[in-house]
This record gives C-alpha cells, structure tokens and sequence, in this order.
C-alpha cells in the first residue's frame, strides 16, 4: 500500500506531520527535540573524550529545579544514554548540586517529592543537596567577608546556627536590588567553593539565552558590568573554573516546549509563578524587572533578545594576574584614574573601598541603590 500522504510534513524527517514551528520550521515532535538537543551537544564539544587511558572532565550542574537547567539535565543525560548503548567513549562526569530552594526562599513549601523524581528520572548521575546557609561551612571565608561587608552596624552572633546567622546577614540588606543581588553572589561563592571542593574543572550553567541577555541588562545597570566575561560569558571565572552556558542559543519559550514533550520532566520541575501585576515597580529588584522585560519583548523581537547575551559574550576580560579583585564578588576594584575600566565613586573613610567593587557597594546595607 503507498505511504499516507501527509498534508504538513516535518521540514526535516519529511516522515511525519509538523507539531511545532520553531524560527520559521515546522518540526515534527522528534526533530524539535533533536533541533534542542543539537544546539547543547554543539556547545559541548569543548569536552570530547580524552581517550581510553585518560580522564573524563569533571564538571558541576547546579539545578534549581527550574525548567532551564531540568531540561539541560535531560538532554545530557539522553546524549550519555545513546554513547553507552552505542559503545562510544564519554568525555564527561557530572556531579549535580541542587541548593535546596526552601532554603534561599522561604516559600514553606517542601521539594522532597522533587528530589526523589529527579534520583529515579536520572539513576546514574551522582547528586547533592545542600542548604543556602552550608556556605559556611564549604567557604569558611565567607565568614569574615560577609562580615566586613555588613559593616559596624551588623554584629554576627558566632552562638547562632548557621542558618540564623545567614539569615541575619540577608535580613541587614534593605532593598530588594541588593538583596538579589547579593543573594546571586552568596549562591555563586557556595556553588564555587562545592565545585573547587570536588575538584571539578567547570559549572555548567542551565541559564537560556533569555535569561543571559536579562543577567547582561542587569549587570550593567547594578554597575557590575565588568564581570558580564563570567557573568553570561563562556571561559574562566575569577576563581579559576570555567563557566560554560550550553543553553545560551536558545529561548526560554523554547525550552517550555522541549518541557511539554517530556512528561517525566513533570514531576521534577517546579513551575515558574507568574508575575503579579500588583507588585509596584519600585519594589521589584532590578533582576527582576529585566527578566520581565526581556520576557515581555523577546516574544515580539526574539533576535533582538538574543543580540543583548551575544553581544555580551563577545566581550573579553581585562583582568590579568596582578589586577586587584573584589573580596566579595570577585570583581574587577578600581577608580576613575584607574586602568580596570571600573568607576568607583568615594566611599566612607573605613578603607572599604579597597575591598569591595563599586557594584557591591551599591549593595551595602546602609547604601540606597
């Protein structure tokens, strides 16, 4: 009997009817998925197998359980499912760390049901999960840096818990700009210290192009916009990992898509609330702003979204081994005579500016931002 003809055949397999139109294609449900799945594995191509006799790179996945970085585990766990079957080398180990987001946001809920769906969904990957306030204790330095950040008018009880004193440190921080923003560098300086601890060579960051070209906006306007190389950039950190997007050529609209088409993703992801059309602007975060602006627009000019992460990620650090660093951030420290390119603007006299970039600053509890 001749083939049923089809009346909107994929644009690629020809073998099947379109379900999704992806940047001007009609794709099949497979050929969405592999069109996903190509744009990570290119991506990835930086950790090709060493050889027989050589080791496997060692890298970090931190997962929030959010769709970006539950989707990204997927794909990478479909691309070590088919090396093995087929008896083709690997050319990489994941150790997957999940900052329990109780925790970083005091929501009440309960992710256990989360973390045993993602155990049995990815059997063979190693997983971690540690609390917000464990910075302590796998960056101890943080201790005295958080510390002298605060500054006089915050005392840090040591007969605390380290989750009070943590949330002591968080509730000094007055507005919602710093808070985020210093929340972001506490759970960069957390998953840093987990990484190095294990000796991981790179942190595999489950952030969309949507979400890159947000954090680029951000940055700029927090006066962070030195650090946009490691921010929303692939290569080295200040702190001697490499920092690799594999998501950074695709949407988030995209990756809810790839979502839907896999049911076991359902009982993993925790889906995103929807912003609440009640909250004035002048008490959402600069984070927050930018997200739902580059939301808001990249459905109307995607390529425009897309241009803002791929115009970031061409920039190139202007750090060298002798240039000073933020304690806290690892930012780039200078003034406006300065060569770093970053303009701080004259501090109290407690020689904190010697410490501490312009964009943390900004963040101090008894700053405005």
């Amino acid at each position: 009997m001749p083939a049923k003809e089809l009346i909107n055949p994929c644009m690629d397999c020809k073998d099947a009817e379109f379900d999704i139109t992806v940047r001007q294609r009609n794709l099949c449900k497979s050929c969405y998925k592999y069109f996903i799945a190509h744009k990570v594995h290119a991506r990835m191509n930086n950790y090709k197998p060493l050889g027989l006799n050589n080791p496997r790179h060692q890298l970090l996945l931190p997962l929030s359980f959010g769709v970006s970085s539950s989707v990204l585990l997927h794909i990478l766990n479909a691309d070590r499912q088919r090396r093995l079957d087929n008896g083709r080398l690997i050319g990489y180990d994941f150790h997957i760390l999940i900052v329990e987001p109780s925790s970083i946001t005091a929501t009440g809920a309960s992710f256990d049901q989360n973390y045993e769906a993602i155990q049995k969904t990815f059997p063979t990957f190693n997983f971690s999960r540690i609390p917000f306030h464990s910075i302590f204790d796998h960056a101890p330095e943080m201790e005295e840096i958080m510390r002298e950040y605060a500054g006089p008018q915050f005392t840090d009880d040591s007969s605390l818990s380290n989750k009070e004193r943590l949330a002591a440190f968080r509730a000094s921080i007055s507005t919602a700009t710093s808070q985020t923003d210093i929340d972001t560098i506490l759970l960069t300086r957390l998953i840093v210290a987990f990484a190095k601890n294990l000796e991981c060579k790179s942190v595999i960051w489950g952030d969309s192009d949507s979400r890159l070209a947000a954090k680029a906006l951000a940055g700029v306007a927090k006066g962070r916009g030195a650090s946009l190389t490691w921010q929303v950039s692939d290569g080295m950190s200040p702190w001697g990992l490499k920092f690799e997007y594999p998501l950074r050529d695709i949407y988030k609209a995209e990756l809810l898509q790839y979502m839907s088409l896999c049911p076991e993703l359902s009982d993993i992801i925790i889906p995103d609330q929807a912003p609440s059309e009640n909250v004035l602007t002048k008490n959402l975060s600069i984070d927050e702003l930018m997200l739902r602006y580059v939301q808001n627009q990249g459905a109307k000019y995607p390529g425009v979204m897309a241009n803002v992460a791929r115009t970031a990620n061409k920039l190139e650090s202007s750090t060298s081994d002798a240039a000073s660093t933020c304690a806290l951030c690892a930012g780039l420290l200078g003034n406006v005579k300065g060569n770093t390119g970053v303009t701080v603007a004259n501090q109290a006299e407690d020689n904190l500016s010697s410490q501490f970039c312009y964009g943390c600053m900004r963040s101090r509890p008894e700053e405005l931002c």
